[in-house]
């Protein structure tokens, strides 16, 4: 007898999250400000000898609030005002650690190529103004930040890197995560502007778990979810920006195929919306040039390592994901499907190791 499609769509998706209930304020704030709001909880089963370990999270997506050619500062100071009413919102909710999207203090115009006025939107990582004021959030709310930011590394001959900045609850920051993978795909010029991180995979320990952040376009490279993983990452966020036309269909798959793979919770954020920036430019493809980089589709969702995930948020409208997630499933899935203790690592690096080499040859058995 053939399935229904309620019965497909379950052993597709995994057995959903239950619903969270969001406080009446939270909700009605969220509506009053227009933007999406949905809150999800994934359960584990009860142990004998390891109390439960709840955490939840928050997941932000937005628009661009000003136009492109606006100065510098006064679009900084919109984005810092719209996330800092949603972080409020967030708060509401019980969040103990929030990511916001990748470089999210800037309209995503590496697309141009331009060097003015889009690197000036470049920051310190350690004490620039948009830490400054995430540090301010992280102390208010008892709340971790994650802040991805364009850096400006004074240290290193001011060159810029695509960072994210992990902020303690207590206010401190803990550390930095570079973008490790960077695309040459469309108009996704950005090395143009930088070029690929430099400090591997780091684990942050909070006070609420351990946590990672993989840069967008690394969600398409399965070793780099891994390798967070293997240093103990419980929690991996994706923030990024990623347009339909490109990338939609993949979205829905690879953060939660991360999650299944490593054992891990992998939430996914992406930017909402079209940005029009001030002069035209191609995209080396004999097309016409043009004015934008295509539609931001948002759908941000978190996936757990049982395979079950969220629905995504809008792909129209801002938005804050609230995850309530029980660590202790990360665990309890691995003793069940054991992938690490399964895992041929030591043959894997062998044959990465010789594969690298400039002599090289492939394993191919012919007749």
């Amino acid at each position: 007898m053939a399935a229904s499609g309620a019965e497909e769509k379950g052993t597709l998706d995994g057995e959903p999250p239950r619903l969270l209930d969001l406080p009446p304020l939270a909700v009605s704030t969220a509506a009053q400000r227009q933007f999406d709001l949905q809150g999800y909880r994934f359960e584990a089963k009860p142990e004998q000898l390891r109390p439960p370990r709840v955490v939840r999270v928050g997941l932000v997506q937005n628009q661009i609030p000003l136009p492109t050619d606006t100065p510098v500062a006064e679009q900084v100071a919109a984005l810092h005002q719209c996330i800092e009413e949603m972080v409020d919102v967030a708060a509401l909710c019980g969040v103990n650690i929030v990511c916001f999207q990748e470089v999210w203090t800037m309209p995503f115009a590496f697309c141009t190529r331009e060097r003015l006025p889009w690197t000036e939107f470049a920051e310190s990582a350690e004490d620039g103004p948009t830490t400054r004021f995430c540090q301010k959030l992280a102390r208010k709310h008892n709340m971790v930040v994650v802040s991805p930011i364009l850096e400006r590394d004074a240290a290193h001959g001011e060159t810029l890197w695509n960072t994210a900045v992990v902020i303690s609850n207590s206010g401190k920051v803990l550390g930095k995560s570079r973008k490790n993978h960077i695309p040459r795909i469309g108009d996704f010029n950005e090395s143009t502007y930088y070029m690929e991180g430099n400090r591997g995979h780091p684990v942050f320990q909070t006070q609420f778990g351990k946590i990672a952040v993989n840069i967008c376009y690394g969600r398409h490279h399965p070793l780099n979810w891994l390798m967070y993983s293997l240093n103990g990452a419980e929690i991996i966020f994706n923030p990024s920006a990623t347009i339909g036309k490109l990338s939609e269909s993949m979205w829905p798959i690879e953060a939660r195929n991360a999650a299944i793979a490593n054992h891990c919770f992998t939430c996914a954020i992406n930017r909402v919306g079209t940005e029009v920036y001030p002069n035209p430019f191609t995209s080396g493809d004999g097309g016409e040039a043009h004015r934008d980089f295509g539609y931001f589709y948002g759908s941000s969702y978190v996936s757990a390592p049982d395979g079950s995930r969220t629905l995504g948020l809008s792909r129209t409208q801002d938005g804050l994901l609230v995850a309530e997630m029980d660590l202790n499933l990360c665990r309890q899935v691995s003793d069940t499907w054991n992938f690490k203790m399964t895992g041929r690592y030591e043959m894997y690096a062998q044959e990465l190791a010789a594969a690298v080499q400039p002599n090289f040859v492939p394993n191919v058995i012919k007749e």
